[in-house]
This record gives structure tokens, sequence and C-alpha cells, in this order.
């Protein structure tokens, strides 16, 4: 037991000098032909619009104003860089499932995300972030086959678990870790967390800072 807990210590520390570091905007891709070189570990964060990608990429790096956040669905149009320490890309996906945008620039956004999520190698995870709240949704499920299909290493990030009274959260968990029952490209952990209070950022921090490292 104590060497676990030491271990897990370790793990913690290691995510917590990581995204203590440096990390800035690098560039937005709105073609794939825009894509930066395939040169550095990426790390991929997708989810429904108004899911809380941008409130948790800030919470990660301890920066509030590092990714725009907003009360309107949709507000991401492109795929953000994020460059963390000269170590590795964070990069923040279009939301997907509602927008306020025409047919034509949904669907360029969602052609957009199935290219990068097909043609990137050193794309190391897809974090996929549920809202604790609404569960998972048909256009999860959408994402989900894509990634399974491609063979993409992805995993399951609850967010807003501050809106979920704590009673209610081993259920949640349970019927999502049925609904990724023999999906073989997602990690069988469930992660849970919130942007608002904090709780789980160090365990996230720490489990993608072994994907990165490894």
């Amino acid at each position: 037991m104590a060497a676990a807990a030491k271990e897990e210590r370790a793990r913690i520390e290691a995510g917590r000098v990581l995204f203590a570091q440096e990390c800035k905007f690098l560039l937005g891709v709105a073609r794939e032909d825009q894509l930066p070189e395939r040169t550095r570990p990426e790390i991929g964060f997708a989810g429904r619009s108004n899911v809380g990608k941008s409130s948790l990429l800030n919470a990660l790096t301890g920066r509030k104003g590092l990714a725009r956040v907003s009360g309107t669905p949709g507000v991401t149009r492109q795929l953000n860089f994020f460059d963390l320490a000269g170590r590795a890309y964070l990069v923040d996906l279009p939301g997907y499932g509602y927008a306020r945008a025409g047919k034509r620039e949904v669907a360029a956004w969602n052609a957009l995300i199935r290219a990068y999520l097909h043609g990137r190698p050193n794309l190391r995870r897809l974090c996929l972030l549920i809202d604790m709240r609404r569960g998972v949704s048909d256009p999860d499920r959408a994402i989900m086959k894509l990634l399974d299909v491609a063979a993409q290493s992805y995993q399951l990030v609850l967010t807003k678990a501050d809106k979920v009274p704590p009673h209610a959260v081993p259920a949640v968990i349970e019927a999502l870790e049925s609904e990724i029952a023999g999906r073989g490209a997602c990690h069988p952990h469930v992660l849970t967390t919130s942007a608002e209070t904090g709780a789980g950022i160090p365990e996230l921090r720490a489990a993608l800072a072994e994907v990165i490292d490894g």
C-alpha cells in the first residue's frame, strides 16, 4: 500500500510539473493542409458543444485565458493548437452536435475533425469529454465509432462534476463503463473532473503526462 501511494504521488507530481510549464497558443487550423508537422506528441480534446473543453484546458494549464470560454455553443470553429513546454501540443477540437453556423460550415468542421483523427499518428490520446449531467449522446457514439474504426486511443473524461450530487457520481461512471465495454480503442478508466472546483484535474494531468512521455 505504501509503495502504491508513493507511486501515485510521483505520478501526480510529474503531471503538476509538466502542466505548470509555459503553455501558449500556437495556431488555429481551418483546413487539413494547415496542420503542423507531426514532430511532437499531441493530446486532443473533443466533445459536444458547450461540454467545457476550453474550461478544462484552462484548468489543466492553470491559465484562465488560454482557451476562450463562452456560454454560446459552437464558438470554437477550428482546431486550436497549444504548445505545452515545447514538448507536446494540446489540441482543442471544434464542438460537435450544435453550432450557430450554416450546414456547409458545420460539414467542413466535421470533415476536418475526421481527417485529423484519421491522419495523426502522433496523436497519443483523444480525451472525449462528456457532460456528467447529460451522459453519452448519439453524436458522442458517432465519434467513438469513428475512433474505434481508426484505432485511435481515446479516453472518456467527465466534466462539470460539481453540477451533480456526489451520491449520483458512481451510477454515472458505471453507465459510462458499460457504454465503452468492448470498445478496443477506448481506455477502460473513466476520469471525472470539474474545472470549477479542480476536482480530478491532478489525476488527469498525471494520466496525460504519462501518455506524452510514454
